[in-house]
């Protein structure tokens, strides 16, 4: 059996003897309606903590207490002597604070349902602030839906208009059809190398380039 193991069954132990101790033997008058919840004991098996609840009210606690504290002596004596350890553990005892959680809790709750019912109680007659359906379709003659869909036809045709194909551009007529070799006004010569001599510096056709002086 493991060391933990034996803690346990020594702690389970221990609350059984202690509480049947108070509910026969302890005769203090300061001893209340006390209730021993749980047992723990070190994995040493020196010193075992005994919680403990108490139905009264503070004053009655604090004389549970104080009886507790003036009874540990004999608690453990029989602690020892019924479960025949080497060691008797030391005892400590703590007040468990599991039912005062569990009152606040219930207060908590009783406070929530009340709140609920106000607000079942308030609802009742009560009209809607900006009508039963405040969100408006376009059909229903909201302006904002309106402007939607117009901002929204607005950008598909940016759209359509950016899809669009750039038309051709329409081929230059030449400037005398009398003469199809000769290049229109404007266009680079072909050749570099030869260039025509019907073309003058002017780039007009025709016009001869004046010779020498004589």
């Amino acid at each position: 059996m493991t060391q933990q193991a034996r803690a346990r069954k020594l702690a389970d132990r221990i609350r059984v003897v202690v509480a049947e101790m108070l509910e026969m033997r302890v005769k203090d008058p300061r001893l209340g309606f006390i209730t021993i919840t749980d047992a723990r004991v070190t994995n040493d098996l020196r010193e075992a903590t005994l919680f403990y609840t108490v139905y009264g009210s503070d004053a009655e606690r604090a004389d549970t207490a104080a009886a507790l504290e003036s009874a540990k002596g004999v608690l453990r004596t029989e602690v020892g002597r019924q479960t025949g350890v080497r060691f008797t553990p030391s005892l400590t005892f703590v007040q468990d604070a599991i039912p005062d959680t569990a009152r606040h809790i219930d207060e908590l709750l009783t406070k929530a349902q009340a709140a609920d019912a106000q607000v079942r109680a308030n609802a009742v007659g009560a009209q809607y602030a900006g009508g039963a359906d405040p969100y408006r379709a376009e059909a229903n003659g909201d302006p904002d839906g309106a402007d939607v869909g117009t901002a929204e036809a607005d950008q598909a045709d940016q759209d359509a208009g950016s899809a669009a194909p750039e038309p051709a551009r329409p081929e230059l007529a030449h400037p005398d059809p009398a003469h199809p070799d000769l290049a229109p006004p404007g266009a680079a010569n072909p050749d570099p190398a030869h260039p025509d001599p019907a073309r003058s510096d002017s780039g007009h056709p025709g016009a001869a380039h004046p010779g020498p002086a004589e």
